[in-house]
């Protein structure tokens, strides 16, 4: 067992979070993921309405009886949705787990916190997360460049990222971008974090609601299967490679506008993807950690696995090492 000031936070027994995936954070994922005693996240805005949300939250608790929680990401579009009436959603189902991403959310980390909410903030940067910290989220998760979707603009690897964070942050931080095995957890602890936040590594279990033909790409893909797009638009997003995504690529090296490419990464043709299990249809997400993806296990082997390696390498190998040392000293 690995209990870190993460765990006692948020109530679950493993230091693993589930992160909120447009069209993937449903209720058969977040359920599997939470009876695994991990934590499962709600994607609020897949549900189209925040009635939809509602139905899903109470449509998870069918399945568990664990604790989850709701990412509410906030993005900057010319429409916005009722972040507002999503957010009060979350509130009136009662969730005590809240994660926030994307841009300037304290009215949303305030009004949670007054409701004895749990806030965990999606951050790119040390300065960002110090800016979370100074708005009184509860705890932080760091995303370095091997994520998939958005890993900012400064293009710091989670080597470096989440120790220089580590450094920083008082209150407790998760690592995400590159994660999928105990190797990754235990690292991740070693780094400073206290814990790991999971996305691809998920999205290719049997309870992720996506196509089982793109589960099977994510097991063929290796660690070079991604490209980034919107590089030139400074809202760069890691995607796996297909044709769409190197077309993007290509025209964006020829100084595309975003509305001459606007049509090839639409989220409707993402969410087909998903649907259909054609992964050349269109833009979907997917990280680097594709690279280390071999299986589509059950959310509860897949916890338990790498659980059981954190804990042997821990136990085992390191403690080999530094017994050896200490021997060796001695001698």
């Amino acid at each position: 067992m690995i209990k870190t000031r993460f765990t006692e936070l948020v109530g679950v027994e493993h230091p693993i979070v589930q992160g909120g995936m447009q069209w993937v954070g449903r209720a058969e994922l977040v359920a599997g993921v939470a009876n695994a005693g991990a934590l499962g996240l709600i994607t609020a805005l897949t549900q189209p309405t925040p009635e939809d949300l509602t139905k899903e939250i109470a449509r998870t608790r069918e399945m568990t009886d664990k604790p989850f929680g709701v990412n509410l990401t906030i993005l900057p579009t010319i429409k916005p949705p009722p972040y507002a009436e999503y957010r009060q959603a979350i509130i009136e189902a009662g969730i005590k787990v809240v994660e926030t991403a994307g841009n300037k959310p304290q009215e949303h980390v305030d009004e949670f916190r007054r409701h004895g909410i749990k806030v965990i903030h999606k951050c790119t940067s040390v300065r960002h997360a110090l800016s979370a910290e100074r708005m009184g989220v509860d705890a932080i998760s760091i995303d370095g460049f091997e994520c998939a979707g958005h890993p900012g603009e400064d293009d710091t690897p989670g080597l470096i990222l989440i120790p220089a964070a580590a450094n920083k942050i008082k209150i407790p931080m998760i690592a995400s971008g590159g994660f999928g095995d105990g190797r990754g957890l235990v690292a991740a602890l070693a780094l400073g974090a206290e814990g790991i936040n999971m996305g691809t590594r998920f999205m290719c279990t049997k309870e992720s609601p996506i196509h089982q033909l793109v589960k099977e790409r994510i097991v063929a893909n290796d660690e070079r299967a991604t490209d980034l797009i919107f590089r030139t638009m400074r809202n760069t997003s890691r995607v796996a490679r297909n044709a769409v995504s190197q077309q993007v690529v290509a025209m964006e090296k020829e100084g595309a506008t975003f509305e001459q490419i606007k049509d090839l990464v639409a989220g409707a043709r993402g969410k087909l993807v998903y649907s259909t299990g054609d992964s050349e249809d269109g833009i979907w997400s997917a990280g680097q950690v594709q690279g280390l993806i071999d299986d589509i296990p059950s959310c509860q082997e897949l916890v338990s696995r790498i659980m059981h390696e954190a804990e042997t390498i821990i136990r085992g190998r390191l403690d080999a090492m530094l017994s050896g040392g200490q021997r060796q000293a001695a001698e």
